[in-house]
């Protein structure tokens, strides 16, 4: 339960009671990060239907989104901002770290965070549009496992960033039984179609993830943040395009 409550903690603003001071409830909280994503995903199905219900489906698509960074503290924006600043510059290798770790917000910064909002929003909106608020249980819950994959299969090259040690908590099995868990939660919403749309967005996070570590030789707290919202509008855009694709 400590480390349950340590991923919450962690991964968004909502409240939890006092955390364990032991090192192993942290690193063992990396395997209940899907747990999380499915968390954010029955909160962020409730306020899309609760604001859809209330108000006019453009204005409840930019509320929702609100909520959504909100919900994390906008933790992982930073990192997307921060990563997009970095690989904007087209520097060498250690002058994008210094980059990413510069505080400011850079002009890439603040485009990349642009383009994501408008991604996101559409999506949201094209969603509720049609009714299907019930596939917003999936964007945060295949991002959080794409999460847990980055760290048991990528290097982390940070030495005292904020992911350090957090491969110590996983093993192969839990790796595993996180995939087989969303997987299967995936085919039951949507059948055969949930299969396909977890691939595609498998696919596209592996091609995110090894662009970002041969460019960087692996990867730092601000790519498992980048990781995370571009997996959540990966996923978006899949669900949308299945949709439509099998209506």
């Amino acid at each position: 339960m400590n480390a349950l409550l340590h991923a919450v903690a962690f991964l968004t603003r909502i409240p939890v009671p006092r955390l364990s001071a032991d090192p192993k409830d942290w690193q063992r909280s990396v395997a209940f990060y899907p747990i999380v994503g499915v968390l954010m995903g029955i909160l962020l199905w409730g306020v899309a239907l609760l604001t859809g219900w209330l108000l006019p489906v453009p204005l409840a698509a930019v509320l929702t989104l609100v909520f959504w960074v909100y919900s994390t503290g906008a933790l992982h924006l930073d990192g997307w901002m921060d990563l997009a600043d970095g690989l904007g510059s087209w520097r060498e290798r250690e002058k994008i770290f210094a980059i990413m770790k510069d505080s400011r917000v850079g002009a890439m910064g603040v485009i990349a965070a642009i383009l994501l909002f408008m991604v996101k929003v559409s999506a949201l909106y094209e969603i509720m549009r049609n009714d299907a608020e019930i596939w917003l249980l999936l964007p945060s819950l295949f991002a959080r496992m794409s999460l847990v994959a980055a760290i048991w299969f990528w290097p982390y090259v940070s030495e005292k960033g904020i992911g350090t040690g957090l491969k110590g908590g996983l093993t192969a099995w839990k790796v595993g039984f996180g995939f087989i868990f969303v997987l299967c939660a995936t085919v039951v919403l949507l059948s055969w179609k949930g299969m396909l749309a977890f691939l595609a967005v498998t696919l596209a996070s592996w091609i995110f993830l090894r662009s970002i570590s041969r460019r960087l030789g692996g990867l730092t707290g601000d790519c498992y943040g980048a990781l995370v919202e571009w997996t959540e509008a990966v996923t978006l855009v899949v669900l949308i395009a299945t949709g439509r694709l099998w209506m």
